[in-house]
């Protein structure tokens, strides 16, 4: 799947939603959120020692991409549960690339590791996702950046990130193997 870049998620809220969704299309966002594990271990796989390159020095390597997706897999877990638990609650936001330098900046974090973050937190997002109503779904929070989201919008988005994502690792490894 050939992935255009994104627009920023602060200055145009609204195009980043539509961009996000626009990735999943129909597709069940459950399902693809459930393959996204077995994405990131063949990414890695294919990349081999790559993994921890980054095509230019601004740009994040397959790790690197990988560690985004732990935080955003985080944060969403707990604003699930703040929009199903609270009556609109308000949903802080986050600059990416801070997490991203602060948390992930080395690159030489142990994939295995962030799977190990990564897995077992999606599978409980995707099980909380399964047990919930359609009501539950149309409950909302209020994004600091974005305006209201429901549980079901944030849900399909995190499939789009999802795709996204592991779009630019693909991209990253042709980008080294062009030179």
């Amino acid at each position: 799947m050939d992935v255009p870049s994104s627009p920023d998620p602060i200055a145009e809220p609204k195009a980043y939603q539509d961009h996000l969704l626009s990735l999943v299309g129909d597709d069940d966002p459950a399902e693809v959120q459930a393959a996204a594990a077995d994405g990131w271990r063949g990414l890695l796989a294919k990349a081999g020692d790559d993994a921890r390159v980054r095509p230019i020095p601004s740009e994040w390597s397959v790790i690197g991409c990988l560690g985004h997706a732990v935080d955003a897999e985080v944060v969403s877990a707990a604003r699930y549960r703040w929009i199903l638990a609270h009556d609109e609650p308000p949903l802080i936001g986050y600059d990416q690339d801070l997490w991203a330098d602060t948390l992930h900046g080395s690159d030489d974090e142990d994939p295995e590791a962030l799977l190990a973050v990564f897995e077992p937190l999606r599978a409980a997002n995707i099980a909380l996702w399964a047990r919930s109503s359609e009501e539950d779904r149309a409950r909302v929070g209020i994004h600091a950046e974005r305006g209201p989201e429901s549980f079901d919008l944030l849900f399909r988005m995190i499939a789009g990130h999802d795709r996204f994502h592991q779009a630019q690792a693909r991209r990253a490894l042709e980008a080294i193997a062009r030179g």
